[in-house]
């Protein structure tokens, strides 16, 4: 098993994409391995609410757009730990991000229940005024939370804390690896 961790931003060399990177560093130095998922070079659709607003989704545990949905979905289920990192845009996630998550939440707690019981590490990145890491940080934790997943953290970052809080991004990464299975 692998530490899945699943990043959005258009800005390859930015501090979302530096977060990201330190956060892989860590869970590298641990020894365990990382599938990593870079939202803006995949395709994720918005859902439809097919049907009568509840889908195959919901029947089946499975979306019916073709996309890179399932491949993501199938890494998170056999992850070891999940780590979410995005951009802050007006107090909220990425779209691709928000995308990717509705959809899961819909299959995951009705039919799958494959993520009960994950451990997720979340990072919000702002680079302007920072004011929004809280608030975007209580949305990813309450859709993790609808799917059974915890969050073991939640680590805010903006332009101003950057020279300090990157290396914690390594060091919250090292110990997430090693520790994720023993909090509980």
């Amino acid at each position: 098993m692998a530490f899945v961790v699943v990043w959005s931003s258009p800005n390859t060399d930015g501090l979302t994409a530096a977060s990201k990177d330190r956060i892989i560093s860590g869970i590298r130095a641990a020894r365990k391995d990382v599938v990593e998922f870079h939202l803006n070079r995949k395709k994720i659709e918005m859902c439809s609410a097919c049907g009568n607003g509840w889908g195959t989704c919901i029947s089946k545990g499975s979306c019916v757009k073709k996309d890179d949905f399932q491949e993501i979905y199938d890494a998170f289920r056999e992850a070891e730990g999940i780590v979410l990192v995005t951009p802050v845009y007006w107090g909220d996630l990425s779209e691709n991000l928000k995308a990717l998550l509705d959809r899961m939440r819909r299959c995951e707690p009705f039919t799958n229940h494959w993520l009960n019981g994950k451990r997720c590490l979340l990072v919000a990145c702002a680079g302007g005024s920072g004011n929004g890491t809280i608030s975007c940080l209580d949305r990813m934790e309450t859709t993790m939370r609808h799917m059974g997943v915890q969050a073991l953290d939640r680590l805010p970052i903006t332009r101003f804390s950057r020279e300090y809080m990157l290396p914690a991004m390594r060091e919250a990464g090292e110990q997430f690896a090693l520790h994720a299975e023993d909090w509980k």
